[in-house]
């Protein structure tokens, strides 16, 4: 599933991220993108090691990068898979979509 940015900026989510992170973000945000489809893929395998290490990740880097939604969407990855709940699982990956389909960023000095 593509999560490339929405056009739609009624509903955009405004992230307001240090100047300092401005050539990083991109990437951070890119690799949220790739992500997804490695979660997708491990759903369908059932593979939770895979879901919970993504989560894990996302749950320690995002609030370095200024993400707090992206720590959480891991955190609560990383329950899920503890609690092998594959429906909650699917419904934090959607999280993990709708979030990155909707993030804006405005970089601060």
């Amino acid at each position: 599933m593509a999560t490339k940015p929405n056009a739609n900026t009624s509903h955009a989510l405004i992230a307001h991220i240090s100047q300092d992170l401005e050539a990083i973000v991109p990437g951070f945000l890119d690799n949220r993108r790739r992500d997804v489809q490695r979660l997708e893929a491990a759903l369908e395998q059932h593979d939770l090691k895979t879901i919970e290490l993504i989560g894990h990740r996302m749950n320690g880097d995002g609030g370095g990068y200024g993400f707090s939604a992206i720590s959480a969407i891991g955190a609560a990855l990383e329950q899920a898979t503890a609690r092998k709940d594959l429906v909650a699982i699917r419904r934090h990956t959607a999280e993990l979509i709708d979030f990155l389909a909707r993030v804006r960023v405005v970089y601060q000095r």
